[in-house]
């Protein structure tokens, strides 16, 4: 379904002030320039510095809705959508208060903010439709564009190689693996399926234990989850290939790709990044 269509979300600040405050001087270009519902009716000689609060209520409602989005990690075009129509209530909250109280100087009832949310509606869903649409243009060619940095050349191992051994203790079995021979862990249900290397070739067993519990003991700074069934040693790497809608890494020991969950694209593409420097 379009409405579950993956929406890239940003965590960087500097982006969302800059959308934020885009967004809200469009409501203010738009105010000024069609002179929407009796506006131009409204002759002042500081008309429109009166009008120039709407770009900071709007720019502020933007700007707080999408940091608190910034932390949710599955996003959609549905939920992008719910956002959106929660800045218009918000934005015709504010709006309609100081429409009442420093312009218009009516008392406030529901009837009129009735009038003031669909306004509210009418100027903001235009804008709403291109705020959305090139936001996700912009963030989904920067997620794409930084895959790209990263794998423009292989990503080597470092050269000195650890001697970190692994313990993993699943029923009453222990088991100790070198970490740069740790390869990837796959989960089905209740078993996972670990790959290593053992004197240079791939070797695999089942353990009878989630994948949480063993992530909890094999977590280093180069292994790491990146799907909700995949554990993977970011040393092995030397590829990557997708887009910001699914990437996959390619392991050259194994004879299939490893996916990277959306949620987890913020944190295995920077530990790739440090990889390669």
């Amino acid at each position: 379904m379009f409405s579950l269509t993956p929406y890239p979300t940003s965590k960087s600040v500097k982006e969302i002030l800059i959308s934020s405050v885009a967004a809200g001087v469009l409501v203010y270009l738009f105010l000024i320039i069609f002179q929407p519902f009796g506006t131009e009716n409204f002759h002042h000689p500081y008309k429109y510095v009166i009008l120039f609060p709407y770009t900071l209520i709007f720019g502020a409602a933007f700007f707080a809705s999408n940091l608190c989005v910034s932390r949710f990690k599955d996003w959609n075009i549905a939920s992008e959508l719910l956002k959106i129509f929660l800045i218009l209530i918000l934005g015709s909250v504010l709006s309609y208060f100081y429409n009442s109280l420093f312009i218009s100087h009516v008392a406030l009832s529901f009837e009129n903010y009735g009038y003031m949310f669909l306004y509210s509606l009418a100027v903001g869903i235009p804008i709403s439709a291109i705020y959305i649409l090139s936001r996700y243009i912009y963030l989904k060619n920067s997620h794409e564009n930084t895959v790209r940095n990263t794998t423009s050349q292989p990503i080597e191992p470092p050269l000195t190689l650890t001697k970190t051994i692994l313990t993993i203790s699943f029923n009453t079995t222990e088991l100790k693996i070198p970490e740069n021979d740790f390869i990837c862990i796959q989960s089905m249900e209740n078993y996972c399926t670990l790959y290593y290397l053992d004197n240079n070739t791939v070797k695999k067993i089942w353990l009878r234990i989630s994948l949480s519990n063993i992530l909890k003991q094999v977590q280093t700074q180069t292994i790491n989850r990146c799907h909700r069934s995949y554990i993977v040693n970011l040393e092995k790497v030397k590829n990557i290939k997708g887009n910001a809608q699914g990437y996959k890494l390619i392991l050259p020991e194994m004879d299939f790709d490893i996916p990277v969950s959306r949620s987890f694209i913020s944190i295995i593409i920077p530990q790739l990044q440090h990889l390669k420097r």
